[in-house]
């Protein structure tokens, strides 16, 4: 990514780590303390219908402190819709979702929104083509799009902190038309971080980028799960290539239903993924990252 200097980048594109993060992760004040509160979110027996079609049928999960999941799944799957329910864009047909142990229906969901975070390239067609970059970083305080309002003193503080921790203290100033993709990650990143969310969903936040920044972005993102005050990680993706070692947990989806779900290392594998995709998908280790080959297509159920 551009400004960055040799230290800063991995040492291989499978290779290890950036060096540790030592900024603070938060925009100031310390994260709130989850007392009593160990699921950070719980969907049961979740059911989406619109009409007669059936978008999510029977999905149970929970997320709990300490850990960081990653959905996978074909398209057309249901892991869209997943997100959309538990950001309180999309009403379930039936079923219960829990955040922070609030149910969703019986408490302000505006509110509780903003405790998540969400970094999506559907973000990007919304913010303004002269927003500066600090700008965009503020707007993540108030869920906003377009921020209208010049930031206070300590909004632009916590801003540029946020900017710092992911790299990108020289953007401040430069406006969103003129960030390369990846650069445009990572102040989504910060902005969500803005509201110190205990919930970050990062949505195949690689498309668009290059095989190197791809990278770069990536261990980027395992150092944020491994910060002990840092929020609860959820990366949406079809490729297992793009799980990083910190990640816990996986979620395989199909056809709308959980295929299955729980530790990482037990759900993504060649057989998990062969019967997520329906196809043969061969999976691999290799120094800690996952490899994958497809075969032929099967006939899908």
């Amino acid at each position: 990514m551009g400004g960055r200097s040799g230290a800063d980048r991995p040492a291989s594109i499978l290779g290890h780590p950036p060096r540790p993060f030592k900024t603070r992760l938060n925009s100031g004040a310390a994260s709130p303390k989850l007392r009593g509160v160990d699921d950070i979110l719980n969907v049961s027996d979740l059911c989406v219908s619109r009409g007669r079609t059936e978008i999510l049928r029977g999905v149970n999960w929970r997320v709990r402190r300490g850990e960081h999941w990653v959905i996978l799944g074909p398209n057309g799957c249901g892991k869209t819709s997943l997100l959309r329910s538990v950001t309180g864009y999309l009403s379930p047909t039936s079923g219960s979702i829990e955040l922070l142990g609030r149910k969703y229906g019986e408490a302000d969901w505006r509110d509780l929104r903003l405790k998540v975070g969400i970094v999506t390239s559907a973000l990007q067609a919304s913010i303004p083509a002269a927003e500066t970059a600090l700008e965009t970083v503020v707007s993540g305080r108030y869920a906003q799009l377009d921020l209208w309002a010049r930031p206070t003193r300590a909004d632009a503080a916590g801003a540029r902190r946020l900017l710092r921790f992911v790299g990108g203290a020289h953007l401040a100033r430069r406006e969103w038309a003129y960030l390369s993709q990846g650069e445009r990650q990572r102040i989504l990143i910060a902005r969500s971080l803005m509201a110190s969310p205990r919930l970050l969903i990062l949505d195949e936040p690689c498309a668009g980028l290059d095989p190197v920044a791809r990278e770069e972005f990536l261990w980027f993102v395992d150092g944020v799960a491994r910060r002990r005050t840092g929020p609860a990680l959820v990366l949406v993706t079809h490729h297992a290539e793009e799980i990083m070692p910190a990640f816990t947990h996986a979620l395989l989806l199909r056809a709308g239903r959980v295929f299955d779900s729980g530790p990482r290392l037990r759900v993504v594998t060649t057989r998990g993924l062969t019967g997520a995709f329906g196809a043969r998908i061969t999976v691999r280790m290799a120094r800690g990252r996952y490899l994958t080959a497809a075969g032929h297509p099967r006939r899908r159920l």
